[in-house]
């Protein structure tokens, strides 16, 4: 039964040893892999091709931590000279040892993280969310000016259906006050004709019913007005 206990307790110890550590996703992001391309031994310099998408993040004089994957616990530093979207040119500080402690050679497959590197992706990570919560204030406010545009042209259609039906309405108006004067005119030339008609009956009356002064007429038979007789 001793025995059984004992053997419980290590499996537990045993478990419980295993059990993974936490890791700060921080970290995770500040490490990348990446391959020896070149060597300056002299310079003390080297050239690592990386597809590192944070390498963004890098700038110059910046310290980074490098180990092969096969010794963990044997880690060097370098230093950031220049980076391109594929490369990184970094100074080894202690070149020598580095060479020997983590078998520093062209094409070594190493891996890297940088406490600066780091801190720069977290200040990246604060300003993305100052940029993502600014992003909901404008998309906010977009979608405010969205809907009173929207409005704007609702009620544009609004005013043009009230004045279409205005417009319609005073069309009517204006043809019906045109109808009614065009009545009234036609009526007035009715008129006119009946008292132009009887106007040339009452003047044909008044020419048959004329009288006239005098029922002499003026004979002129000379030049001489004093000549002239009547007949």
């Amino acid at each position: 039964m001793r025995k059984f206990l004992c053997l419980i307790m290590m499996i537990g110890t045993s478990a419980w040893a295993i059990e993974p550590v936490a890791v700060n996703p921080a970290t995770v992001e500040a490490t990348f892999p990446g391959r020896v391309s070149r060597l300056n031994g002299v310079a003390q310099l080297m050239r690592v091709r990386v597809d590192f998408k944070n390498a963004k993040f890098l700038n110059k004089n910046d310290r980074l931590d490098f180990w092969n994957e096969s010794y963990p616990n044997q880690r060097c530093v370098a230093i950031v000279e220049a980076r391109s979207t594929e490369y990184l040119l970094l100074r080894v500080p202690e070149y020598v040892s580095c060479v020997k402690s983590v078998h520093l050679t062209t094409g070594s497959f190493l891996k890297f993280w940088g406490q600066d590197l780091e801190n720069n992706i977290k200040t990246a990570h604060e300003l993305v969310e100052i940029l993502l919560k600014k992003r909901m204030a404008m998309l906010a406010k977009k979608r405010r000016h969205e809907r009173d545009l929207e409005a704007h042209v609702e009620r544009v259609e609004i005013i043009n259906k009230r004045y279409e039906v205005l417009r319609q309405k005073l069309e009517a108006e204006w043809q019906k006050e045109l109808a009614a004067h065009e009545e009234d005119r036609a009526n007035s030339m009715v008129a006119f004709k009946a008292a132009e008609t009887r106007l040339n009956e009452v003047e044909s009356k008044l020419e048959s019913y004329r009288i006239h002064e005098s029922n002499f007429t003026v004979d002129r038979w000379s030049l001489d007005p004093d000549l002239y007789i009547h007949k």
